[in-house]
């Protein structure tokens, strides 16, 4: 939905006082008629229950849940509040739209007086529910009349939303912009703010490699594949991808890391100064350059072979990491964890003490075949783990994701949480001020990858955009939505590329002219 479209229903939503002002109290000469429910997708059900409430009454007013209190299903609300809101005020039938802030509606049953109050069929047809029975009795309370409309065609918006989930990412962005006071034109805006901040980035490199084969067949006598090899790839991943995305992005990089005495060490420092990294390499003899070779054939990958050494690094190297940490003067400093020994238990206190003062601390933790906990680095300015590592930090492999990320955010005691989706996109969790109604504790965006070729290192990209951003606007939906598509971006290539400006650019351009329909 455009500007254009959006303010032909913007005055229909409103809040309960401005509802019950418009109206009057009861007795009245139009009959009002309200429903409440989520409505997150508007499905022929709900479409029926609307049009048989109206003709009931003079006036409908649609009641939805506040996206805080649904908790129902996964990934929920599919559609963000405002959008909801918007989607029910298009419809002729509906008078009025209210965004209830509060788990039930027996609130804003008493401050707007309805003369009736509609149900579906399904809250009656077993027997009166608790929380239905509530409402009957607020709405009695005033003279007022529950009834319930025909039940002859119920469809459930979760069982179409997990069928095939609608692609609404666009209008899920312009949504959420404009509930933030924010234009497009302020997300373009802050990329032009990246460059120069000071960043350094401690972590792990990784040597992602690429073994390109054909399929020539199997052995006869045992269950052996045959492939003829034909090329290698080799791209610095790990943190170094991290340190090449933020460098791409326009910041001065310093990059610590521990690295072996051998010829993958060689490609990984000669790549990064060629990028504009000052590495400052720690090498260790004792082991090998992590190396994780994929081998490729026909499109998949058929086998992966990993080079590494996962045992802690020794407390002399611990030693010169914690006094790089201290000596490099940074405006953000960013933990980088993939747990192939730079960080564990006994080195993270160490190191975070080691951060100077007034740093913009940010931490990652991505463990593909390792054990790590993004709660070790309690207290940061913005972390960025995935779901899998939510739910290993938590012991929770049951809890629906808001209330898990919400779980998360306040142990791990950050600032800013955006906990990545994968496919489902992410969903963002913040510090709210006590008298900040209108701003919302988390919120969600879909995401914006168009074909996706390999999503290995897109977090990778989120971490580097949403980190910078963070430090130089104090958005968190304009870092959100940086981060977010320049991991489209980059699970639109093959192998670790960083992700420039212009990348994400080009990519908000098409989804700002998807937002006018051009």
């Amino acid at each position: 939905m455009d500007d254009a479209s959006r303010n032909l229903v913007k005055h229909k939503v409103k809040t309960a006082q401005e509802v019950a002002a418009i109206i009057g109290p009861p007795p009245r000469r139009k009959k009002v008629i309200m429903c409440h429910g989520t409505f997150d997708i508007v499905h022929p059900g709900h479409v029926r229950h609307l049009l048989y409430a109206k003709s009931k009454g003079d006036l409908l007013i649609a009641s939805l849940t506040a996206d805080a209190h649904i908790a129902k299903a996964n990934f929920r609300p599919f559609v963000p509040q405002e959008l909801r809101a918007f989607n029910l005020a298009a419809l002729e039938v509906v008078d009025y739209v209210v965004i209830d802030p509060d788990p039930t509606p027996i609130a804003n049953i008493g401050i707007i007086q309805p003369d009736y109050f509609a149900k579906g069929y399904e809250y009656h047809k077993e027997g009166l529910h608790p929380r239905t029975a509530e409402e009957k009795v607020a709405v009695e309370a005033y003279g007022g009349e529950l009834i319930f409309t025909p039940g002859d065609i119920i469809y459930s918006s979760s069982r179409l939303i997990e069928t095939e989930p609608p692609a609404i990412a666009t209008e899920k962005l312009l949504a959420l912009l404009e509930a933030e006071g924010l234009t497009i034109s302020d997300v373009r805006g802050a990329l032009d703010k990246l460059r120069g901040i000071k960043v350094h980035i401690v972590g792990d490199t990784i040597i992602d490699s690429y073994t390109h084969c054909a399929m020539i067949g199997g052995m006869t006598k045992t269950p052996t594949m045959s492939v003829r090899f034909d090329r290698r790839e080799d791209f610095v991943g790990g943190a170094g991808i991290v340190a090449k995305h933020v460098a791409a992005a326009g910041a001065e990089v310093t990059y610590s890391t521990v690295l072996g005495e051998d010829k993958l060490a060689e490609f990984a420092l000669e790549d990064l100064k060629h990028a504009g990294i000052n590495c400052t390499p720690i090498i260790d003899r004792t082991r090998p350059t992590t190396n994780k070779n994929a081998i490729v054939t026909g499109g998949y990958n058929l086998l992966k072979v990993d080079t590494l050494d996962n045992r802690a690094i020794s407390e002399r190297i611990q030693g010169i990491l914690a006094e790089q940490i201290r000596e490099t003067q940074a405006d953000i400093v960013v933990f980088s964890d993939f747990r192939h020994g730079m960080f564990n238990r006994d080195t993270i206190p160490n190191l975070i003490k080691a951060i100077p003062n007034n740093v913009f601390r940010v931490a990652d933790s991505q463990v593909a075949s390792r054990w790590g906990n993004i709660l070790e680095f309690k207290g940061f300015d913005l972390i960025t783990p995935n779901e899998r590592e939510a739910r290993f930090a938590l012991g929770d492999q049951d809890s629906v994701v808001r209330p898990l990320g919400l779980e998360l955010y306040r142990q791990a005691e950050c600032k800013i949480l955006i906990l990545k989706l994968g496919e489902r996109g992410l969903m963002t969790f913040r510090s709210v001020p006590k008298k900040a109604e209108d701003v919302r504790a988390f919120f969600t965006l879909d995401s914006f990858a168009d074909h996706v070729v390999d999503a290995v290192g897109s977090g990778d990209a989120l971490l580097s955009y949403a980190a910078l951003s963070m430090f130089a606007g104090g958005n968190e939906v304009i870092a959100s939505v940086l981060g977010s598509l320049s991991a489209a971006v980059e699970c639109e290539r093959h192998g670790n590329i960083p992700v420039r400006p212009k990348d994400v650019l080009d990519k908000l351009e098409r989804y700002e002219r998807l937002m006018h329909y051009q």
